[in-house]
């Protein structure tokens, strides 16, 4: 990994692209494949992501407190199959903070949708992670929805343990996080940001010798703007009812060609969870990593990305395009 200063860039198309001119945060920039940072304005605020490669469009949509840097070994795997985008969602990353955001799941899905169609897409597929896996269904379902205002469709999703109803873990700790004794415990260990990184990292990963240099630094990077955790309690607090919606919206979703992909080592959602999941799409694959933790994007990069590309270059119907 290569962690670079920020180079201005020129953004020919689409024309309401925004970039950065000079050097604010670091970039991503892995050997032979040129990742470029983008800013666009969204409902007045200034969100960034990053964009790399040429073809379909492919956006990557981070967990709870990830942001782009979480695709660092993905992005230049697809660039050579698809435009690939990794957004830092409002509250996340080196995107705008801000006061009274609402973080319901299908709120933030909705954003994720302008974003999109900012980025004058008429279609595209989405791989969402973790909580960002659950924004990705909401999202696909309002894509298809004729009664939302939706300009661009899903073609296919890859939902990497995706936080769902069917996985009792993340249903117990999340509403934890969200009250008020747990919202205080982590504006607490926010004062230590490298300690709780390293801690859940360890967590998080099937093999805690497998986290690569500079991860627990790339992760806390984000913390030196004021407000990240408030993104995260406030999304917990909306958590069982967003769980709820979200079975709702499930059965929506059944014509979509689906990837899971899980660790079967994953503590955060089980992936014992993944064929209850898996029962709502008619067409799905599954891929379970052996002794794989919640992150195979970072623990297992080149499988990962494997049955990704796979996947991403199957031969699609008409209908699919």
């Amino acid at each position: 990994m290569v962690i670079e200063p920020v180079q201005e860039v020129a953004v020919i198309e689409p024309a309401h692209e925004v970039t950065v001119a000079t050097a604010r945060f670091p970039v991503i920039s892995p050997a032979g494949r040129d990742v470029q940072e983008c800013w666009i304005d969204l409902d007045g605020s200034r969100m960034r992501y990053l964009r790399a490669g040429s073809g379909p469009a492919l956006i990557l949509l981070h967990g709870l407190l990830g942001y782009s840097f979480s695709w660092r070994y993905t992005m230049p795997a697809l660039a050579p199959y698809a435009t690939v985008y990794a957004p830092d969602m409002l509250g996340a990353g080196f995107s705008d903070r801000l006061a009274n955001l609402d973080c319901h799941m299908r709120s933030i899905a909705q954003r994720l949708l302008r974003f999109v169609e900012r980025l004058g897409l008429s279609s595209f597929d989405l791989l969402g992670t973790s909580h960002g896996g659950a924004v990705a269904m909401m999202a696909a379902a309002k894509s298809l929805d004729a009664n939302e205002s939706a300009t661009a469709r899903v073609r296919r999703l890859i939902l990497v343990a995706p936080v769902n109803p069917y996985s009792a873990h993340g249903q117990r700790l999340a509403p934890l996080f969200g009250s008020r004794i747990g919202s205080a415990f982590l504006r607490l260990v926010a004062t230590r940001t490298t300690l709780w990184h390293r801690y859940a990292l360890q967590r998080l990963y099937g093999n805690p010798d497998r986290i690569p240099r500079g991860t627990v630094e790339g992760y806390a990077a984000p913390l030196a703007i004021p407000g990240l955790f408030e993104y995260g309690i406030n999304i917990a607090r909306n958590w069982t009812q967003d769980l709820q919606e979200l079975e709702m919206i499930l059965p929506k979703l059944g014509s979509i060609p689906t990837l899971l992909l899980w660790g079967s080592r994953d503590p955060a959602v089980y992936a014992a969870s993944a064929a209850f999941l898996a029962r709502h799409f008619s067409n799905v694959q599954l891929k379970v990593f052996p002794g794989i933790g919640h992150l195979p994007y970072e623990e297992c990069p080149e499988e990962f990305n494997r049955v990704l590309i796979e996947f991403l270059t199957q031969k699609t119907s008409p209908a699919e395009r």
